[in-house]
């Protein structure tokens, strides 16, 4: 149960991933351009920014451009009331989402300062409240995964160390004749170290099984198209992950509480 929770936080850490990600690549900023700007002087400045290594894709929009795309959105022809364009052409920037959302912050200022010294480039504006909000609830949503995980790392020791402790109580008496014929304590342990590798192992099967079962169930009701093809070797990459986490807990565990418990009884 231990594994089968671990792995749900997996996959839930691993699409909250994706969903910020997406959602800071689909952030635009738009680099606001003097009116009297050449579009040539514009398209060589597109040109460069798209040089960037963490910029994604950059759309000029020209003032005629603008015009056209506020007037189907405003349903009228707010030049011909007015006599003229108000508005300025401008570059539309998308960065590239990194792991780390404070990385982005980096680049953002430094691409901020960088392009705001360019010629015919009056500022970069963007929506600050959402990027703020976007890594204050990257790193709430992180931390909280990091300690439920902790937690239910904690609770799965503590369960086998408490197994372990019975199971060796109820084999005193072989203990005891192990040792008389001049058995090591390494010998004694060995075959509850191997029986817990063999649990862990089972165990983490077993979760996976829940996992996919209850991923799968959830997508298919909801039709969120989670499990996609192309994110298959993550997922798989997921699977060996909690199969090894399975066996060395069980592993660790297993060793530390045998260890203590031989121990103690050799000195009784």
């Amino acid at each position: 149960m231990v594994l089968f929770v671990f792995g749900l936080l997996l996959f839930v850490g691993y699409q909250s991933y994706r969903t910020t990600h997406d959602i800071q690549e689909r952030i635009t900023f738009k680099v606001d351009l003097t009116a009297d700007i050449s579009d040539s002087l514009a398209l060589a400045l597109q040109k460069e920014v798209e040089q960037y290594d963490y910029v994604k894709h950059v759309d000029y929009i020209s003032k005629e451009e603008a015009a056209r795309i506020f007037a189907s959105d405003l349903g009228e022809d707010f030049v011909s009331f007015i006599g003229y364009n108000p508005l300025y052409p401008s570059l539309m920037v998308n960065f590239k989402s990194t792991i780390l959302p404070d990385r982005d912050q980096q680049l953002l200022q430094q691409f901020t300062r960088t392009v705001g010294q360019k010629t015919g480039v009056t500022g970069v504006t963007y929506q600050e409240n959402v990027v703020t909000e976007l890594t204050d609830t990257f790193y709430k949503l992180f931390w909280f995964l990091v300690v439920f995980l902790v937690l239910h790392l904690f609770i799965a020791i503590v369960l086998i160390n408490t197994t372990i402790k019975i199971a060796i109580f109820a084999r005193q008496d072989t203990i005891r004749t192990m040792r008389m014929v001049g058995a090591r304590n390494s010998f004694i342990a060995r075959p509850f170290l191997w029986r817990s590798v063999v649990y862990g192992f089972i165990g983490a099967l077993l979760a996976l099984v829940l996992t996919v079962g209850v991923v799968g169930a959830f997508d298919s009701r909801f039709g969120l198209h989670l499990l996609q093809v192309d994110q298959w070797l993550t997922y798989s990459l997921m699977a060996a992950g909690i199969v090894v986490v399975g066996v060395l807990i069980a592993w660790c565990a297993t060793a530390a509480a045998v260890r203590r418990q031989l121990r103690n009884s050799s000195n009784e």
